[in-house]
């Protein structure tokens, strides 16, 4: 029995020697260089980001529309934060002046410009540092990581605080607080700041 007939369809595949089996049926390797495939002969299809990006590299992720509004909030509360505090300084100049020309005594007067008008500035220049704050954490929500997140969320916690003392002026600055932590702390707000875990 032959083997050798070049022009026989059934005989052994030409370069097989005698104990070799053909390999019909079998995946065959792939030749150096070239990436194994998955599944049935297709590459494997990258990671899907369930909010845009696609999972490929170098594929902007698009900010979720409740990361960019929580984003505005953050603005509008540090702007609000910043008439505030220039409130409350001027507030303390105006009353010291018409403390004085309310004919109070100049013991009273003194002890206002001591205490009160200390305090008065002292809240003055807290609301406007807070106000700072607030001004660089929604500055940083385009480029932050999960830092900015936790920030955010600290930052408006302590805004609900100060905005449960000053009801019913504070009512504004307490529902924007509240938003922002929501819209932040949701699944895609947790997504898009933990899309790049070297980012803080």
């Amino acid at each position: 029995m032959s083997f050798g007939d070049p022009n026989n369809p059934y005989g052994q595949p030409q370069g097989q020697g005698q104990g070799q089996q053909p390999g019909y049926g079998y995946p065959q390797q792939a030749p150096q260089g070239v990436p194994p495939q998955q599944g049935y002969g297709y590459p494997a299809a990258p990671p899907v980001s369930p909010y845009g990006g696609g999972g490929y590299p170098g594929v902007a992720m698009d900010m979720p529309g409740g990361v960019k509004a929580a984003r505005v909030m953050m603005w509008i509360s540090a702007a609000f934060n910043v008439i505030g505090g220039l409130a409350v300084i001027g507030m303390s100049f105006a009353l010291d002046s018409e403390l004085e020309k309310s004919g109070a005594s100049s013991a009273d007067v003194d002890a206002f410009a001591d205490l009160g008008q200390g305090i008065l500035i002292g809240l003055g220049v807290f609301s406007l540092i807070f106000a700072a704050v607030g001004m660089v954490l929604a500055a940083k929500f385009r480029s932050g990581g999960n830092g900015v997140r936790v920030g955010t969320i600290v930052y408006s916690s302590i805004s609900v605080l100060f905005s449960l003392f000053s009801l019913p002026l504070g009512i504004v600055g307490l529902a924007l607080a509240v938003l922002v932590i929501v819209f932040v702390a949701k699944s895609d707000g947790s997504a898009w700041f933990n899309r790049n875990k070297q980012q803080y």
